[in-house]
């Protein structure tokens, strides 16, 4: 079973298209990962991993982020601060529950930014083939632990760019960057949908020992 959400945002003078995909495990049909895409006041993507069986920690987690995000003036979500603080107070939410990975990029006018705890990734794949790790930071503790240190996501992107998140589920089995790369390519020749399930087919030949989840947003030209 696949789970995809589709999405064509507007975004001031451009358009940022937004899609997901989440399989669960081999043989297992609950799914522990959880994503959710935003479309207001900008364009938002959070990918959440749960450990153990633990799906409702992921989704609880997206909820109440959700619930911050719409609270949030245009100015709090521009700032770094603001993420640190909405990290930490996920952390609080989910103490006494399963822990899960955060990982959240928003888009902005000029760029993009967000913050991520948990060994979830992100990539920025740019339009001439090249691909960065923008997650370098080792953060080691999930939400739910009351010991997370948010690490912060900032940078531009150009029209044709692809930012990436994924859960180890998908990364793992794909090793280095250019192999994220690879896959990240094949889908990128047809309808933007296809490449985070470009992504999860070439991460399900290692065998879907674990939940993985995609999600990629492009900005238009």
């Amino acid at each position: 079973m696949e789970d995809l959400e589709p999405g064509i945002v507007p975004e001031t003078s451009t358009l940022v298209g937004c899609y997901g995909a989440s399989r669960p495990q081999h043989h297992r049909t609950v799914n522990e990962d959880a994503y959710w895409i935003g479309r207001d006041p900008f364009p938002v993507a959070v990918v959440c991993d749960g450990a153990g069986n633990a799906q409702q920690s992921a989704r609880r987690a997206i909820t109440f982020f959700q619930k911050l995000w719409a609270c949030a003036t245009l100015d709090q979500i521009r700032a770094a601060d603001t993420w640190g603080k909405w990290i930490h107070l996920l952390d609080s939410h989910l103490m006494g529950l399963s822990q899960s990975t955060f990982l959240g990029i928003a888009v902005l006018e000029d760029g993009f930014v967000g913050a991520y705890a948990g060994d979830s990734r992100a990539y920025l794949s740019t339009g001439d083939g090249k691909i960065r790790l923008l997650t370098e930071s080792t953060v080691k503790f999930r939400l739910g632990s009351g010991q997370v240190k948010p690490a912060f996501l900032t940078g531009s992107w150009q029209a044709r760019d692809l930012l990436v998140l994924m859960t180890d589920g998908a990364w793992g089995p794909l090793g280095s960057l250019p192999m994220v790369q690879r896959a990240i390519v094949r889908g990128v020749g047809r309808h933007l949908s296809d490449v985070p399930r470009s992504i999860l087919d070439s991460a399900s030949r290692a065998g879907r020992a674990d939940d993985m989840t995609a999600v990629v947003l492009r900005k238009s030209g």
